[in-house]
């Protein structure tokens, strides 16, 4: 047997020096234990273990790797006595209660209720009730009706009811050996068996968010959490096995060590380990020469343990973002079944989970331990109906706002204080540990750039919105930078005005009586009032529009006939994309080039949407966004005023050129496009989803910078929401998969954008114009074999190759099939910068494609 060494941080703290980059825990983590229970059921006969009971275990982990077998992916093919195989040509359908059921009866496999419809899974039976534990398609939506088909070809398949001509069959297993039988194992893994009774394929190779006694989840998988207990599609959180060793914890979508949340502290042994529960309920992780084990957890036989009474175990990644242990254990004599919790991580403080409130709010538990967000001062919720979703301001910011004497409104900046919260750091400037609290919170008041300051262990942190992973209890203290306005009613001034009519009437009097006959002046008061009348109906639209838009701080409110003059008709077209014509206008009064866009198709209430929204793009300030310089809103008109870029847009540059952009250049524009889209998405009050990334839609400046244009117009089409079932919008070739699955649209969309925009920045090639034997050939398939062959060089001339390996990875994990395994675009950007290290990629979603 190989020597086992056992490793046990129980009780002890130890500082590790992280190296720079890696994969690693946040700071949280140098002051807690790691791998020991938090909370468990039993104090006396479920516990960690720690290094005095390792006599105890040399049995234990010795049948444990006997059992498990980790690197035999056959091991599932000891068939027992009473499993009961499933033959070709069998099926079942969701008209019946049919399902594939072990031989024990507490496993089962088949259709299960979902929402209104059916999904397809594995369930652990308990009483009348049932557990899920493995979901097929667990990113679909449930379906009407269906029937699951182990056909006579071999092959595991499930179809809708009722059935149509050419209705499709879809695959449930991806073997590529036709199977001969199949089995529910009392295991709960279902199985698939070659003529030779060997296993081609398992649940348990492809786990959802759940592991069971003898599974594994191996170097580079992941648990992802369900929805709720009840939806188990991608949730909110991902268990990432990662390649460095170490077991993390991430809210879903980032993979830098600022947003971990719970690790196992096994980065730095440089060890591919593999995590595996066994049938006592140990949770350990091993190397794939069993000479090093880390155990987690073990959970001892209950007190009151007798024959009649069988404990199966199961390690759950909850929807909470919490792992738990359950046991279930069941008697034989007629009593009930029993669940209880054995260890969870990261703990009990449900608050302890990163995300569970949205940007600009905070995580605190109710008196009933349920978690509640809270919103900073002067904020309010992004949605009154899910208050997890985040804060944004109430009143518009600005910066560093001076009042003249002329404004109508006065605005009031002050600081107000919050205590005892604890959040994630990420400063544009920490001031020396010798900063008073009170000059802190001054130090933030006098800087433009400044939202919020922080003050903790005596360090004070100049921090922009929106900040992150707030919760409380904690020792640190905000200063959050509240705006006040107030509009200036001066009773002076209406004073004024009812002098100055009355001397008016007075006077127009005194001229009547004195100059003019009653006849003539009765015609005069008549010809003024009908101008009057006549100026009022002319007028009033322009005053209403500037009322409802006159709060939209820092944007010109444009007439029509201005930008009719200053477009010269509308007469030079610079281009026309999904929202409308653009053309080149020069401004009057300042000599300023400028590009208005018109836009040709608005949502219905299309007045206050424009303007809503307009107030919402107004608000974005960033170098790499096409900057809004003012609105046209009259009458049927919609016009946006923006900035004019005098070098075209990035396809003119990289597909219309007579020379390729230098390489250096080339990655420029792709990291000026990847903290545009990072802005939009996750440093915003409210994260705008594009819609629409491709080389048209960025536009270079003269100095070369890349700006993202659009951003913001699809929301006028589609409404306010950020994850949301639409009808299909953006391009051809750019759009992400999920757009045509009717799945829900998020942020996400955007980095699959990105990423094939990526690999056209790379190559200098237009995706949906390569070819392969007369058919479309999708860009991130043609980059993935060109390096999966080794012929990088393909994909560009005369660069790096380890440089050009490492950006076309980016690209390749950018337009991964699922959404959740497609990096937020603040990794993109760590990426391309070379901060953090890319690993080997997935295959693109278009790969597998191609291949059935």
């Amino acid at each position: 047997m190989a020597k086992i060494l056992y490793i046990t941080q129980t009780g002890t703290r130890r500082r590790l020096h992280f190296p720079r980059y890696r994969h690693r825990p946040p700071p949280d983590f140098l002051t807690r234990g790691s791998g020991g229970a938090t909370a468990h059921r039993r104090t006396s006969t479920a516990r960690p273990i720690d290094s005095s009971s390792w006599t105890m275990f040399p049995h234990i982990l010795f049948l444990s790797l006997l059992l498990l077998v980790p690197e035999d992916p056959n091991f599932a093919a000891g068939a027992s006595a009473n499993e009961s195989f499933i033959t070709l040509g069998s099926s079942i359908n969701t008209s019946s209660t049919q399902y594939w059921s072990s031989s024990s009866g507490r496993f089962a496999f088949g259709f299960y209720p979902n929402g209104e419809g059916f999904s397809i899974g594995v369930w652990l039976v308990i009483g009348v009730s049932r557990t899920i534990v493995w979901t097929a398609n667990h990113d679909e939506p449930p379906i009407a009706g269906g029937s699951i088909i182990f056909g006579h070809g071999g092959a595991l398949q499930w179809s809708r009811t009722p059935s149509t001509p050419g209705s499709q069959l879809n695959p449930i297993s991806d073997s590529s050996t036709p199977a001969a039988s199949a089995a529910m194992l009392n295991t709960g893994n279902f199985v698939l068996y070659d003529m030779n009774r060997q296993v081609i394929w398992s649940t348990f190779s492809f786990p959802t968010d759940t592991l069971l006694a003898g599974q594994n989840l191996r170097p580079g998988r992941f648990l992802l959490s369900g929805v709720s207990q009840s939806n188990h599609a991608s949730g909110k959180y991902r268990l990432e096995n990662q390649q460095d060793g170490n077991l993390v914890m991430y809210p879903t979508g980032t993979i830098d060590s600022g947003s971990a949340y719970w690790s196992t502290w096994t980065f730095n042994m440089g060890l591919l380990l593999t995590l595996s529960l066994d049938p006592n309920g140990t949770i350990w992780m091993f190397d794939r020469k069993n000479s090093y084990t880390k155990i987690l957890f073990h959970a001892n036989q209950p007190s009151n343990a007798s024959p009649d009474m069988e404990i199966y175990y199961r390690l759950t990644f909850d929807p909470d973002g919490i792992l738990r242990l359950y046991s279930h254990v069941f008697f034989k004599l007629g009593r009930a079944p029993t669940t209880e919790v054995e260890w969870l991580e990261p703990g009990s403080d449900r608050c302890l989970v990163k995300g569970v409130c949205g940007p600009n709010s905070f995580c605190h538990l109710t008196v009933t331990g349920e978690t509640s967000c809270s919103c900073l001062p002067g904020f309010e919720f992004l949605s009154t109906n899910q208050s997890t979703l985040g804060c944004w301001r109430a009143l518009p910011t600005g910066g560093c706002v001076r009042n003249s004497s002329n404004d109508e409104t006065r605005v009031t900046t002050t600081m107000v204080e919050v205590k005892n919260t604890t959040w994630l750091e990420n400063p544009y400037a920490v001031l020396p540990a010798t900063t008073s609290i009170e000059a802190c919170k001054l130090l933030c008041l006098s800087d433009c750039a400044c939202d919020i300051a922080m003050f903790s262990d005596s360090y004070c942190s100049k921090q922009m919105l929106p900040i992150r992973y707030g919760r409380m209890p904690g020792n640190t203290t905000l200063f959050v930078k509240i705006y006040t306005y107030q509009t200036i009613s001066g009773t002076r001034q209406r004073a004024m005005s009812i002098h100055a009519n009355s001397a008016l009437i007075s006077g127009v009097s005194l001229a009547i009586f004195s100059l003019f006959v009653l006849l003539v002046a009765s015609l005069l008061l008549i010809c003024r009032h009908r101008r009057s009348l006549a100026h009022m109906t002319m007028t009033a639209p322009r005053q209403e529009d500037s009322r409802i838009d006159g709060n939209i701080v820092g944007l010109r409110s444009y007439s029509f006939q201005e930008l009719d003059l200053a477009t010269n008709g509308f007469g030079e077209e610079l281009g026309k994309g999904a929202y409308g014509m653009v053309f080149k206008g020069v401004v009057a009064d300042t000599n300023q080039d400028i590009a208005v866009k018109r836009l040709e198709k608005m949502a219905e209430d299309g007045q206050r949407e424009f303007n809503r929204e307009v107030r919402v793009i107004a608000r974005t300030h960033h170098r790499n966004l096409l900057r809004l310089l003012g609105f046209c809103n009259e009458g049927i008109h919609r016009l946006l005023v923006y900035e004019y870029m005098p070098n075209g847009s990035l396809a003119n540059l990289l597909f219309h050129s007579d020379a390729s952009p230098a390489w250096s250049k080339r990655v420029a524009i792709a990291l000026d496009v990847a903290r545009g889209l990072q802005y939009l998405h996750s440093e915003i009050e409210g994260p705008i989803i594009h819609c629409d990334i491709k080389p048209e839609n960025i536009l270079i400046d003269s100095l070369g910078i890349a700006k993202i244009a659009d951003f913001g117009l699809a929301k006028l089409l589609i409404g306010n929401q950020t994850k949301t079932f639409t009808g299909i919008r953006g391009t051809r070739g750019y759009l992400a998969p999920e757009w045509s699955k009717n799945r829900a649209i998020t942020v996400k969309a955007d980095v699959y954008s990105y990423g094939i925009m990526l690999l056209e920045v790379i190559s200098c090639k237009k995706s949906m114009d390569l070819k392969r034997a007369g058919e479309e050939y999708n860009i991130s398939e043609w980059a993935y074999e060109c390096v999966m062959f080794g012929d990088a060089g393909k994909v560009a001339d005369g660069v790096d190759e380890a440089e050009l390996v490492r950006m076309v990875n980016v690209g390749i994990w950018c337009t991964q099939s699922e959404p959740a395994m497609r990096p937020a675009m603040k990794s993109v950007a760590l990426m391309i910068e070379g901060a953090i290290e890319v690993h080997q990629p997935p295959p693109p979603a278009s790969y597998s494609q191609s291949l059935t």
